[in-house]
Formats: structure tokens, C-alpha cells, sequence
């Protein structure tokens, strides 16, 4: 149920907030591959977690792309 309610607040936001959460989960996903490669990495499914957020993020904005258009 975690993600039902993630994909619930991404579509209460705006295609800027949408943009500026997408710039942090990619850049958390930078981070994380880089502490994997450093082997600091404890949990590695957060790298997981993390893709799948990125591919809800652009699904929404390209969702509310069209609506607009």
C-alpha cells in the first residue's frame, strides 16, 4: 500500500514539484550507486525502490502532459 499512497500525493502536485521530486529521486539514485560500487551500501533494494519511484514520476508528468494538451 506504500506506493498507492506515493502515487497519490504525485498526482496532488504540480508539473513543477513533479520536476523538482524527479531531480532529487534521480540524484538519490546517483547515491546510492555510488555507495553500492563502494560496497557501503547496506539495503541494495533501495536502488529498486528508487528506479520504480523515477518510472512513477515521469508516468505521471507525461499523464498530465496530455491532459494539458
Amino acid at each position: 500500500m506504500k506506493a498507492k499512497s506515493y502515487l497519490e500525493d504525485l498526482n496532488k502536485k504540480d508539473q513543477l514539484q513533479l520536476k523538482e521530486e524527479l531531480t532529487t529521486a534521480k540524484k538519490e539514485l546517483f547515491n546510492l550507486r555510488f555507495q553500492n560500487a563502494t560496497n557501503q551500501l547496506d539495503n541494495t533494494s533501495r536502488i529498486k525502490e528508487v528506479r520504480k519511484n523515477i518510472a512513477r514520476i515521469q508516468t505521471i508528468i507525461t499523464i498530465k502532459a496530455k491532459e494539458l494538451a
